[in-house]
């Protein structure tokens, strides 16, 4: 009797136990699901890229180049409804970045276009790390995309320089004068080095 006795108040601890766990893991669900929640709609709200050109030149390029084309197409279209929509998302947007090294136009060849692009790059992939993560820190995700806005407009100023630089009219040799200060294509110095160890005659 004292056996079915202990064992009946055992089985009843095991049953409270439980239902204890269950409600701490509907409660921790619950908590998980609001912080999700308030993640998604600080994502979704800052979620706005600078899609179309800024100026005459962006817009020239947008036709011409492919690649910067599909790339601001790419983060034109915004993801809706889960987080899991802007990883995806966020992983194409990287892929078209990318893609960007390819076709450069040869007006926009140049150091200071292929680091800005270097930079944009970078900024894409760290927004797809972050936005991967399984604790998302939607903070840093929120400042990267204003941060990939910024760069956006620092591009496609940069090329309307160049542009606008290629239009002003050089002066009469200032291209020989140019070319002489590369030094790229200096004659390269053929006299034998000097030997320190020869006395000097005064």
């Amino acid at each position: 009797m004292k056996y079915k006795i202990s064992l009946f108040l055992l089985l009843i601890f095991v049953l409270n136990s439980c239902q204890g766990e269950d409600e701490r893991r509907r409660a921790e669900n619950e908590k998980v699901a609001k912080k999700n929640e308030k993640i998604f709609n600080n994502i979704n709200k800052a979620w706005i890229f600078i899609d179309e050109p800024i100026n005459e030149v962006s817009e020239q390029n947008f036709r011409q180049w492919s690649e910067w084309r599909d790339f601001l197409k790419e983060i034109g279209e915004k993801p809706k409804k889960t987080i899991g929509a802007f990883q995806k998302k966020s992983t194409a947007i990287s892929k078209k970045a990318i893609l960007l090294n390819n076709n450069i136009p040869s007006q926009f060849n140049q150091p200071q276009i292929r680091s800005r692009i270097s930079i944009l790059i970078t900024k894409v992939k760290m927004l797809d790390l972050f936005i991967h993560l399984n604790q998302i820190p939607d903070d840093k995700v929120t400042f990267l995309i204003g941060e990939i806005n910024k760069e956006l407009v620092s591009l496609e100023r940069q090329m309307d320089k160049i542009v606008e630089k290629a239009k002003i009219p050089k002066e009469e040799g200032e291209a020989d004068f140019l070319r002489m200060l590369d030094t790229a294509r200096a004659i390269p110095n053929s006299a034998p080095p000097i030997d320190q160890n020869i006395t000097k005659v005064e």
